[in-house]
């Protein structure tokens, strides 16, 4: 069986029990939209984690389904607040919740879908449910210090690289992180092995995220998700953008201001010149090189995990496949 066939069997028993826990009642304008977020789909990336780690540490997938629905209830309700504090219309290619029904239904529901996540740990005995919400709590604060960092940059003129990579940790790779430490846990990984796939994660996720940036800019239309040079668009202070202002010439830098300093109502010109500045100026090589940099510190925290052989190199191609995705 090829991995890409065993990622989509972890998922299509993740999304199994997901619809089956997923029948909640009244009222109905409370969790309709709880349903509906859930039922978009996405990559279900986290939850697969939770699972793939659980197993590869010994423990049944079975045992681990409610801390991956945890993690992924917690993901979707962060989903919902992004979109309304950035009053998104779509979300998956899907009109976002708050623009199907209204602001007080997107932060209402969001907040049930945070304390459902916490109610979905009530299943495991008392140590394991200590741990994983003392892990889950300290997360879940990371994730709103980072979507903090992040609309905080919006105003700020003077961002720097490393504090965007702590913006981009918080915001995305803990998530990921813990999301696999917590599957170690439910397995009873030892407490090194269980550090060691949390460092694993971290580093993938930050790797993902500049990937992410990558692809916002010079991703192909046809396979990236959302709008390409979405990012440039909006103004947003990438690694690709902060890169650029380190290592471009002045006239470039002065360029990049200007055109970061705008909003056309047709923004192709724009995009285009400000993707020349990305090549010319090398950020495009040097975001490559943060991405190959923190897959290799990932593979190196994987590396120490004492592991069946089989279970690191189905982590590790997971790794890969994230790394050479378009989408």
């Amino acid at each position: 069986m090829s991995d890409i066939d065993i990622i989509s069997q972890y998922r299509d028993q993740f999304v199994t029990y997901l619809n089956k826990r997923n029948q909640l009642g009244e009222p109905k304008n409370l969790y309709e939209p709880v349903k509906y977020i859930l039922a978009l789909g996405g990559k279900r990336m986290r939850p697969i984690l939770t699972l793939m780690t659980a197993e590869a540490f010994g423990g049944k997938v079975e045992y681990a389904m409610d801390a991956a629905l945890a993690v992924e209830m917690f993901h979707n309700f962060s989903l919902v607040h992004d979109d309304i504090m950035d009053d998104a219309p779509l979300r998956r290619g899907k009109t976002t919740v708050h623009e199907k029904w209204d602001v007080n239904t997107g932060i209402l529901s969001g907040d049930a879908m945070l304390i459902l996540s916490y109610q979905f740990f009530e299943s495991y005995p008392t140590e394991t449910y200590v741990e994983l919400t003392k892990l889950f709590s300290k997360t879940a604060l990371e994730v709103c210090e980072g979507q903090q960092y992040d609309v905080d940059f919006e105003i700020r003129d003077d961002v720097t690289v490393p504090e965007y990579l702590k913006m981009i940790e918080y915001k995305t790779s803990v998530l990921v992180a813990a999301a696999m430490k917590m599957g170690a846990i439910v397995a009873n990984a030892l407490q090194k092995d269980a550090d060691a796939i949390y460092e694993f994660g971290r580093n993938l996720g930050i790797a993902f995220q500049l990937q992410d940036d990558y692809l916002d800019a010079f991703g192909d239309p046809k396979t990236f998700g959302k709008q390409v040079g979405g990012d440039i668009m909006e103004n947003k202070k990438t690694y690709l953008y902060l890169k650029s202002l380190e290592k471009a010439s002045k006239d470039d830098q002065e360029g990049l201001l200007h055109l970061y300093s705008i909003k056309p109502d047709d923004s192709t010109d724009k995009v285009e010149a400000v993707k020349t500045i990305f090549k010319e100026s090398g950020a495009v090589e040097e975001t490559k090189k943060a991405i190959e940099s923190f897959t290799q510190k990932a593979f190196e925290a994987l590396a120490k995990i004492e592991l069946p052989e089989k279970s690191k190199v189905l982590l590790k191609q997971f790794g890969e496949s994230l790394m050479e995705r378009t989408v």
